[in-house]
């Protein structure tokens, strides 16, 4: 889709701060900033560099103070908010027109009669961040001055300069910047430019975002040195900054492999599914290319290729649980199979005592120092390879894969971790320790588990009994013993019915914690049919049941961008996320509004009621959201009242992820099924 947007938005200050652009280099790099060019978080930046991909991420440029003079006019193209309130200067009022190029944000700004262009995109597989400007029309030659600002920082923190100075030397074409001795040096380059070193601070730039979160909201950058650019009607030039002393200077060639990127991966989904494809809308295609941009490189030392999934823009790191339901959505609903099957081999060599990990530090050895606080991360890992096995039928990985899963599911049974074990009794799943957080719904502050749901969770055990009747299916696939595996999943399926509450209409949340059965309105019970409803199993629910809990979870969890994660009616719900981290974290599951969910209610309302056209319609005002907040991707969560303000993460996987599958199961019952999963079988 075309997101495009001219004055009516970007001379509006308070609407285009509100639109932000993402671009990223699959190295956990990123550049991010709004369509006004008014920073107004401390994540922005034009060079958040991952110094160990796809983790350490370090803010080294932030901004540009860019100033035009043409003729008689002088006039900004950037934008500041300074603590006391004032903006100054007031670029985004000379800005014509902005708009995405797949995910290249690209600006213009009308000087008189001279209209200048303006590019931002990063080189794949490096920290290098290019600026291009070109002039499309005037008549007479421009000069553009850019002054640049940079920093040293995790881009989770903030500077208070104080009298911190930097070491800035001139170099060909541009200026070496190291922080400190220790520090990685970045270069700022323009070889068509005629640089001047500085040593100023700006100090006090107002971070309104950060102020909404309850979180610090001052910063200081450092102008290091200004670059001095002329253009005539035509030209064009480019100021690049990076962790590389020789980043490509051939601006076009630089331009041309990101725009072939784009090229590839739209022709990727196309080829995996061209009927599918020919149908699409083009807000699906727009993320098929958002799609790509959680995709980094994690490599190992017995898996150098490995690969894995950011689980959201701007502050968060590869997660386990994040990635696994992410990537059936991000890999396989785009058409990229080998990728999934990367992401699955890396994975599996983080595989410990049956479990995946949760999260991975930004310090340290991933392979000793992951987290492991998490119950379902594992159980998706295997529906995440389920589903690559339908789509590929790729054989060769299952037989090396298969004694992971093995594994994954013995130790589930004689009990592993954070007191994860089966209840041989009722054959379910139970989990909790106090003061951990293992589910999806995991927010924590201090001690303080917002929703422990100690016990036993219900979309846990959707997931168990899917990952039964996968391993039962894997193994008559190899022609190993399935019964065991039929058998665990018997005694699940059977206890599973102690979740149904008759005189509700819809299942209890959590069985057995501490305080009894959980009665309250969530949304976990819908994996419970979209987990098993392209299965050719029983399901964990009776057609009815499953009537009733689409029914009621579409009135009362249902909005235009996801689901509530607690039923406005109950006690505990907040329809407003935002304030403090104690404040945000309260709400966080409590009513605030999931996005990832949106997909997982369309594909069980459709697998119950088989409308598609109502199935689709679900999904249609993500069309809309994708031009705001965070421009041709979609946000991380939203308020669970009207009308429903996105908030969290401005990218997030598996909002991302969830929606595609969700679009792809929704329409692909007109599409020849795969011959290859149909050979595995």
């Amino acid at each position: 889709m075309t997101i495009t947007f001219g004055r009516e938005i970007c001379g509006d200050l308070a609407i285009a701060q509100q639109r932000e652009w993402l671009v990223t280099n699959g190295i956990g790099g990123y550049a991010s900033g709004t369509v006004a060019g008014l920073p107004t978080r401390g994540y922005h930046g034009l060079l958040v560099a991952a110094l160990k991909p796809p983790l350490d991420r370090t803010l080294l440029v932030t901004h540009l103070d860019e100033q035009v003079d043409y003729g008689e006019l002088s006039l900004p193209l950037s934008t500041t908010r300074w603590a006391d309130g004032t903006v100054a200067p007031r670029g985004y009022e000379q800005l014509e027109q902005f708009w995405l190029d797949g995910t290249i944000p690209v600006w213009q700004f009308a000087i008189a009669d001279a209209l200048l262009e303006k590019r931002i995109w990063m080189e794949p597989k490096a920290n290098t961040t290019y600026v291009s400007y070109r002039l499309l029309r005037g008549s007479l030659p421009l000069q553009l001055t850019v002054k640049t600002l940079v920093n040293y920082r995790s881009y989770h923190s903030r500077t208070q300069a104080g009298d911190w100075r930097m070491d800035v030397q001139p170099v060909e074409n541009g200026l070496k910047v190291l922080a400190w001795p220790e520090a990685t040096p970045f270069y700022l380059l323009a070889p068509q430019g005629d640089w001047a070193i500085a040593q100023e601070w700006y100090r006090g730039f107002e971070l309104a975002i950060e102020a909404e979160r309850g979180l610090s909201d001052r910063d200081d950058n450092l102008l290091v040195g200004s670059c001095r650019l002329r253009l005539m009607l035509g030209e064009t030039v480019c100021l690049i900054a990076s962790t590389e002393a020789k980043p490509d200077f051939d601006t076009s060639a630089s331009l041309q492999r990101t725009q072939s990127q784009t090229q590839t991966r739209l022709q990727q989904w196309h080829n995996a599914q061209p009927d599918l494809a020919a149908r699409a809308p083009d807000w699906i295609r727009q993320l098929v290319l958002a799609a790509d941009q959680f995709i980094v490189d994690r490599p190992l030392p017995k898996h150098p290729e490995g690969k894995s999934l950011l689980a959201g823009y701007h502050w968060f790191a590869d997660w386990g649980r994040d990635t696994m339901i992410s990537l059936p959505g991000l890999t396989l609903a785009t058409g990229r199979p080998d990728l999934a099957r990367e992401i699955l081999l890396t994975f599996a060599q983080f595989v410990s005592q049956g479990m995946l990990p949760n999260r991975f530090p930004d310090d340290g050895n991933p392979l000793t120092d992951a987290d492991y606080n998490t119950v379902d991360a594992t159980l998706w890992y295997v529906e995440a390879v389920r589903q690559y096995l339908d789509f590929s039928g790729d054989k060769t990985l299952l037989t090396e894969i298969f004694p992971v899963l093995q594994n994954i599911i013995h130790w589930h049974q004689q009990g592993t971790r954070f007191n994860i074990h089966l209840d041989r009794q009722d054959g379910l799943l139970a989990a909790g320790t106090a003061g951990v957080q293992l589910t999806w719904m995991d927010a924590k502050v201090g001690d303080w588990v917002v929703t422990p749901r100690m016990g036993k969770p219900i979309e846990i055990n959707a997931l168990w009994y899917a990952a039964l009747r996968s391993l039962a299916h894997f193994a008559r696939c190899l022609g190993q013993p399935s019964a065991d595996y039929d058998q665990l999943a018997e005694a699940t399926l059977k206890g599973f019915q102690r979740y149904w509450q008759p005189d509700k209409g819809y299942c209890f949340d959590v069985l057995d914690s501490p305080t009894g059965a959980d009665p309250s309105l969530h949304p976990n019970q819908l994996f419970a049919i979209s987990l098993g409803c392209d299965r050719d199993h029983p399901p964990l629910l009776t057609p009815d049941q499953q009537k009733q809990v689409v029914t009621i979870c579409g009135q009362q969890l249902l909005t235009s961008f996801g689901l509530r994660s607690l039923a406005s009616h109950q006690p505990q719900y907040q329809g407003h996320y935002g304030g403090d981290q104690t404040q945000r974290d309260s709400a966080y599951h409590q009513g605030t509004v999931w996005a990832w969910l949106l997909g997982v209610y369309a594909i069980a309302h459709y697998a119950v009621f088989r409308d598609r056209a109502s199935a689709d319609q679900v999904l249609q005002p993500i069309a809309h959201h994708l031009q705001t907040a965070g421009l041709g991707t979609v946000s991380e969560i939203f308020d669970g009242d009207a009308p429903f303000q996105p908030r969290g993460c401005i990218a997030q996987a598996w909002s991302v992820g969830e929606i595609l599958r969700a679009w792809k199961v929704i329409h692909q019952t007109a599409v020849s099924p795969n011959p290859a999963a149909i050979a595995l079988t």
